[in-house]
């Protein structure tokens, strides 16, 4: 029988991703320790704008289980209080010429073959689904399966939602991992004494590479930051989630160099959020004034309206990036009994629920809800970074 030291399995990690996990294998008759360094979202999470998107992902993999997600989050705001502020807001991406329309046409025609609503929006209807933005735009493509969370709250109530059967132990760091004579996964040692359970899950997020490397396996988690800009509390003016062509190409892209495209989205609180940079500079959290000159003057080309604006904080995350760009989901057959649920980069929260759908149906046995091999942790073993 569980114990307050012992379970069925642990989740190292609090955050969305580890939330989600909890909840789904709480929902298969598992109990479940949570076990974080830290708060619930103090990482990633508590720094994400709470994106769910099918918008700015290729066919592939990672589409697939944005879409499982969506379908997923959705049964989620029907279960959980709304005070987690769902929002099937829809996206809008949009193109300042020609040649992107040529290019987000050719986009959207392989996402809509792989399941993605893409709507078409010619010019001079672009006001009428964001009447605040900059004239003389080339056109854009609706994406209304695209929604939004307030991400800090979805963890919290997934993990509530959990029951007695998810056991929350915060403020504790993980310093090994216990294995048996063959290698097997025993549970963890904390900075709090021994949590025992035959299966441990690797929700670390930004922090799964040394999680992984405390387990004798290498999976090269790396952090790349990204700031947000919030404006003071407005009148809905920014209607959907927006954002620039270029989104798409930095969000696929691998480059450790700071990168800046136009993201702006507003907020049922008022505050709209300016997105988003990229850059790999390990974990310095060093403000830079540069990337919020480049942040602001995106938003404003966008929609001009937002220069006479305020801006009242502005706040740092490290998204957890893989160099394929695909998070680690599964079992490692390296070590028996332990399974990873990380590197999701800047779409851990959108694909939280099928990452976590996934993870307890590998605990339990269950068929998987779609071919989880190009997710398989152990990919990057014989590959040098």
């Amino acid at each position: 029988m569980p114990t307050r030291n012992s379970s069925d399995v642990i989740v190292v990690g609090a955050g969305v991703v580890g939330a989600a996990c909890a909840y789904y294998a709480s929902q298969a008759g598992l109990t479940v320790t949570v076990i974080d360094r830290g708060p619930v979202a103090g990482g990633t999470t508590g720094a994400g704008e709470g994106n769910l998107l099918v918008s700015d992902k290729e066919p592939g993999p990672e589409l697939e289980l944005a879409l499982l997600s969506t379908r997923l989050w959705r049964e989620l705001a029907d279960r959980l209080p709304p005070r987690i502020e769902y929002e099937p807001k829809g996206g809008l991406v949009v193109a300042s010429d020609e040649a992107g329309m040529r290019a987000l046409r050719d986009f959207a025609a392989g996402q809509e073959k792989a399941g993605v609503d893409a709507r078409e929006v010619p010019p001079e209807l672009l006001p009428d689904l964001e009447p605040h933005l900059a004239p003389g735009l080339a056109g854009g493509f609706h994406y209304p399966q695209d929604a939004q969370v307030m991400p800090a709250l979805a963890a919290a109530h997934l993990l509530r939602a959990g029951g007695d059967g998810v056991r929350r132990r915060l403020g504790e760091e993980v310093t090994a991992l216990l294995t048996g004579a063959a290698g097997e996964v025993r549970g963890v040692r904390t900075t709090a004494g021994e949590v025992h359970a035959p299966y441990v899950v690797n929700a670390a997020g930004t922090w799964g590479g040394e999680l992984a490397r405390l387990a004798g396996v290498e999976l090269p988690v790396l952090p790349r930051r990204g700031f947000v800009l919030v404006t003071e509390p407005l009148p809905r003016l920014v209607r959907h989630k927006v954002y620039a062509a270029d989104y798409v190409a930095d969000v696929a892209s691998g480059s450790a160099a700071l990168q800046t495209s136009a993201v702006v989205e507003g907020t049922p609180a008022g505050p709209v959020l300016i997105g988003a940079s990229r850059e790999r500079v390990g974990f310095d959290r060093t403000m830079s004034a540069e990337v919020l000159r480049r942040l602001a003057a995106g938003a404003t080309a966008l929609f001009p309206v937002l220069a006479a604006v305020r801006a009242i904080r502005t706040y740092a995350g490290f998204r957890p990036y893989l160099p394929d760009h695909l998070p680690a989901i599964g079992p490692d057959p390296r070590v028996p009994g332990l399974l990873h649920a990380c590197g999701h980069e800047g779409a851990g929260i959108g694909l939280a629920p099928a990452t976590g759908l996934i993870v307890a149906g590998c605990l339990t046995g269950g068929e998987p809800h779609l071919d989880i091999s190009p997710f398989r942790p152990e990919r990057f073993a014989s590959a040098t970074f």
